[in-house]
């Protein structure tokens, strides 16, 4: 005997929709959601049909004149004079403002992109009407979509709110930067600016701003290595240290680190700027014991770069390493108890089993935490800011100082005197790209990754 195979309902395709759907499934290919009110699904016709609706009038009042206008950004660059022979007068022109131009430009593509793709998902509806109705289907009432919303399809209704937070304070600021980028958008262009293409690019890698650039990088990859690499090597040791056997009042030293943590970052920073300021306590110290004749200057516009530098580093590690100790005493505490006394039968002494045994799967659990960690010292704006200022300056840098970071850098590029706005954001675009290689090619290689 055969066994009857059970088979599945043929698929339609959008050109059979076309040719053998009734008209209800023909117009709504121009009217989204037509095919939806003729099969008595009011709410998702009223739906889509008014948006649709809405679009248009948007399109036609403003959206038309934003997306022409996106082209050129303003035809009128600069404050003009001219001749009214109707009023003979002169009339000041001002200039067109670029940049509600690009953000109402940038905001008319989303737009757009977004009724695109409600159209496409008006034609998957309007597609499974057509196959519910040829193979005899049972197709949803409006009480059972409205129900769906709060059971199967509990998803949508849940990120339909965050969904449009995301557009409308990421993805929209996010375009809009990186629009910039493309732009002459600076101090002496601020009103009105045009499209430039690549030459922000080009001043940033190779022009001006290149002997900024690239010295400012080398240090920003050497202060996120060293800065990572210090507050989870110190952080692992302090946690074992604790963890340690003979060690009394864990608990009570435990939370003497995390009080560091516990304070704000900012009051850290700004009493450790006092206190290592040339007329600190720091300074006051050491003269007073002899160990210096004159006051170092660690981190003032007078400082040493390799000084202050140093001095940025071992702050940070003052306000990382509790993290990381935090971390390492969780999975220091839940190590397989056996491989260590089987090492230490064997003979093998404190460091070997740190070496072979518990620093490894520290290092397997925080693997994806480093990643983490070092993206963010590479975006640390806080401790450079807060701490140094990018002091001390430089005279053959661009707006920036021995200390500053490529994000600090940024923010003088658009707050300082420069006010190169394009080149903050070709920036932005450079760091996002540095980060998301290194995450890439970080994540992949870690054992967490291979073995999930």
């Amino acid at each position: 005997m055969f066994k009857r195979k059970d088979r599945k309902p043929p698929k339609a395709t959008y050109r059979e929709v076309w040719s053998k759907g009734g008209w209800a499934s023909k117009l709504s290919f121009f009217l989204m959601g037509i095919s939806s009110f003729k099969n008595g699904q009011w709410v998702r016709g009223i739906a889509y049909l008014g948006i649709q609706i809405a679009f248009f009038g948007w399109l036609i009042s403003q959206g038309i004149s934003a997306l022409s206008m996106l082209s050129n950004l303003g035809a009128i660059k600069t404050k003009q004079v001219v001749f009214d022979k109707q009023e003979g007068v002169y009339i000041t022109k001002l200039p067109d403002n670029s940049v509600t131009i690009l953000l109402f430009g940038v905001l008319a593509v989303l737009l757009l992109v977004g009724i695109i793709f409600l159209y496409v998902t008006n034609l998957r509806a309007t597609k499974k009407l057509y196959i519910d109705n040829r193979d005899g289907e049972h197709i949803e009432t409006n009480m059972e979509q409205l129900k769906s919303l709060f059971d199967s399809r509990l998803h949508i209704t849940l990120m339909t709110i965050p969904i449009i937070g995301i557009l409308a304070f990421t993805v929209l600021p996010t375009l809009y930067m990186i629009s910039m980028a493309f732009t002459n958008y600076d101090s002496k262009h601020s009103i009105g600016f045009s499209w430039t293409g690549f030459a922000a690019f080009k001043n940033v890698l190779s022009g001006d701003l290149a002997g900024t650039f690239f010295p400012v990088l080398g240090w920003t990859l050497i202060w996120a290595i060293c800065a990572t690499a210090t507050t989870f090597f110190f952080g692992v040791l302090l946690a074992m240290l604790i963890e340690s056997k003979g060690i009394k009042f864990k608990g009570v030293w435990r939370t003497i680190f995390v009080i560091v943590y516990a304070v704000p970052q900012f009051v850290s920073l700004l009493l450790m700027a006092q206190f290592l300021d040339p007329q600190g306590p720091l300074n006051n110290i050491l003269l007073n014991w002899g160990l210096i004749a004159h006051p170092i200057n660690f981190i003032g516009a007078s400082a040493n770069p390799l000084v202050a530098r140093i001095t940025v580093i071992v702050v940070n590690m003052w306000i990382g390493i509790p993290v990381s100790m935090l971390v390492s005493t969780a999975i220091i505490q839940n190590l397989p108890q056996d491989q260590i006394e089987a090492a230490r039968i064997d003979g093998a002494n404190a460091f070997q089993v740190f070496r072979s045994i518990t620093f490894p799967q520290i290092l397997f659990v925080m693997a994806p935490s480093l990643i983490q960690q070092f993206i963010g010292n590479i975006n640390n704006f806080n401790v450079i800011y807060l701490l140094t200022g990018g002091y001390p300056m430089n005279n053959n840098y661009v707006g920036a100082g021995d200390t500053d970071l490529l994000v600090t850098w940024l923010y003088n590029l658009v707050f300082g005197q420069t006010q190169r706005y394009n080149a903050s954001a070709v920036l932005g675009i450079l760091i996002f790209i540095l980060s998301a290689v290194f995450s890439l090619i970080a994540y992949r290689r870690t054992n967490a990754f291979k073995e999930g």
